[in-house]
């Protein structure tokens, strides 16, 4: 009988602490990489880096769908993949609230992100 495949956890992606040293430090392990891939992903597309920017700088520190949608000239739907996208690469959570979703940043692994991409001033252009 075969197992079923785990789910990949090589790094906690909510932890403060950083994953890894920067990019322009050392090489990044394969497999932090494939963690973390998804969410630089994710994030390569102009509406959800727009989305991203929306609800980590919303007043509270979250965004209604409600919100968010306006924004756009977009269909409801075609915003709804967006934030499915986002909510799968885990950058963010989601809670219903009646007949809306908030939208929260999750702030742990846009520091994961951050940090990876920090460049130091050791580092020359």
């Amino acid at each position: 009988m075969p197992k079923s495949a785990a789910p990949l956890t090589l790094i906690d992606l909510t932890a403060d602490e950083p994953c890894c040293p920067p990019l322009a430090e050392s090489r990044i392990p394969a497999e932090t990489a494939a963690v973390l891939a998804p969410a630089f992903k994710a994030l390569g597309d102009p509406v959800r880096l727009q989305l991203m920017s929306m609800i980590a700088s919303a007043p509270g520190g979250e965004a209604c769908v409600c919100d968010l949608t306006p924004a756009f000239e977009l269909s409801g739907p075609t915003i709804s993949h967006h934030l499915k996208t986002l909510r799968e690469a885990g950058l963010v959570d989601a809670e219903r609230r009646g007949s809306w979703v908030y939208y929260r940043a999750r702030s742990g692994i846009m520091r994961q992100l951050a940090g990876l991409l920090t460049i130091g001033s050791a580092t020359t252009p």
